[in-house]
């Protein structure tokens, strides 16, 4: 598999992508996968839905002030995964990762669930050892040792990165759902801030500068009234515009990878999960293009 060979599945592309991978700084790949999806499957095609809706925003950002014009990055399109077998599809994403990151260039990967973040951010830790800080949104803590059994599942994503980095290297923000035996694990392990994002990322952002910071974004960490076109929706999350907001807060970080998982457009009639998502994407592109 290579993704400058074009051994992937697309139909279409985010919006000002480039025709070349080796002149583009930013490489995004998608990932169709949610075998291990806990309440509602459907994020296998959050991927092609956000680039689809893509074209009905502004490739300029008022919120950055740049356009996407002015940055280099290529589309290449959605990993062809083999269906129900996650330990395959998490190499196979391993190795795309691994890919980009090795021809130096930065890593930007759209799910599906999120368990596919952790091959991603593995290879990226391989790069840049224990500087590395993971930033996380999301409603959900993430931070079981494994679901009905399982230990690679998407409730259990945050969970095996501490099989192989500091956990006291994440934090995380806006969690507002778990067990008992997760934010006590979090107390312990990780760095963990409950149902608020912007106002302890504003305390916190200093203290990553100058560090390599990679940023995984669960769409449930907003509100299920801005978007609800997600597996496993939890009332009570930030607005839209706080997620907008808080990028404005990290756009000065040395951000080396990125991942927006778990957007299900089936459940989104209207589109605005989507669209949200693409908005993300496009400032996120902007801020490490």
């Amino acid at each position: 598999m290579s993704l400058k060979n074009g051994n992937l599945t697309l139909s279409t592309r985010f919006m000002g992508s480039t025709e070349s991978y080796e002149e583009a700084d930013v490489v995004m790949v998608g990932v169709p996968m949610d075998f291990t999806c806990s309440f509602r499957p459907g994020t296998r095609f959050g991927p092609q839905k956000i680039r689809e809706v893509s074209i009905g925003i502004e490739e300029y950002s008022i919120y950055m002030d740049k356009s996407l014009e002015d940055f280099g990055y290529f589309d290449s399109g959605d990993l062809d995964l083999p269906i129900g077998n996650v330990e395959k599809s998490l190499d196979m994403i391993g190795q795309a990762a691994k890919e980009i990151i090795e021809d130096n260039k930065l890593p930007l990967f759209i799910g599906g669930e999120h368990l596919i973040s952790v091959p991603v951010i593995k290879e990226v830790y391989k790069k840049y050892g224990d500087e590395l800080i993971v930033i996380h949104f999301d409603a959900h803590a993430d931070l079981r040792e494994g679901y009905l059994g399982c230990p690679n599942s998407h409730a259990s994503a945050i969970r095996r990165l501490v099989d192989f980095m500091p956990g006291k290297n994440i934090y995380q923000f806006g969690i507002r759902s778990g067990t008992k035996e997760e934010f006590e694990y979090a107390r312990a392990n990780t760095n963990m801030y409950t149902i608020e994002v912007l106002e302890p990322l504003k305390k916190l952002v200093d203290k990553f500068k100058g560090k390599p910071v990679y940023f995984t974004l669960d769409i449930d960490v907003v509100d299920p009234a801005y978007a609800n076109g997600t597996g496993t929706p939890e009332p009570g999350g930030i607005s839209s515009k706080e997620l907008l907001q808080s990028l404005n807060v990290i756009k000065d970080l040395n951000i080396v990878g990125f991942d927006l998982v778990e957007v299900s457009p089936h459940y989104d009639q209207s589109d605005r999960t989507a669209l949200l998502a693409a908005k993300v994407i496009r400032d996120m592109i902007v801020i490490v293009g």
